[in-house]
């Protein structure tokens, strides 16, 4: 399952996915991560939520992005969630490759019994339709 939390800066995106996070800890019977752009959530985010910061490993591009997100699935069998902040700042802000990438993170959702969670900074009038077919908006 892929949720989204769509809204513009400022809007309280990362609000909502922090209290996401430490909530799918709390109930969560295996690993919860956390994937942020910069180490900004450290002190807010439970720690036992594993927070992994992208720029550490130079990960730009959304294939390099899905890639990194495989990894983390194939390391880990115990993941339940994973919760990404910044989207864009990590991807890229082209609206069509974001909708393919999250049609390859469904595949890899299902493959892996993960439930993931991404902040988008737009209004969702910009997506494009097709994402909503196995996402939905959670705010």
């Amino acid at each position: 399952m892929i949720s989204l939390i769509i809204g513009h800066k400022g809007s309280g995106k990362t609000k909502i996915l922090v209290d996401a996070v430490n909530s799918a800890t709390e109930r969560s019977a295996g690993n919860v991560v956390c994937v942020e752009k910069a180490n900004n959530l450290t002190y807010d985010v439970n720690y036992r939520c594993r927070l992994i910061s992208t720029d550490e490993f130079a990960v730009e591009g959304f294939d390099a992005f899905y890639g990194f997100l495989s990894g983390i699935c194939a390391g880990d069998n115990d993941i339940t969630d994973i919760f990404v902040d910044a989207t864009f700042r990590i991807g890229g802000r082209d609206y069509e490759q974001l909708a393919d990438f999250l049609e390859k993170i469904n595949t890899l959702a299902d493959k892996s019994s993960t439930a993931f969670t991404f902040t988008i900074s737009t209004d969702v009038e910009n997506l494009p339709e097709r994402i909503f077919k196995y996402c939905v908006k959670i705010n």
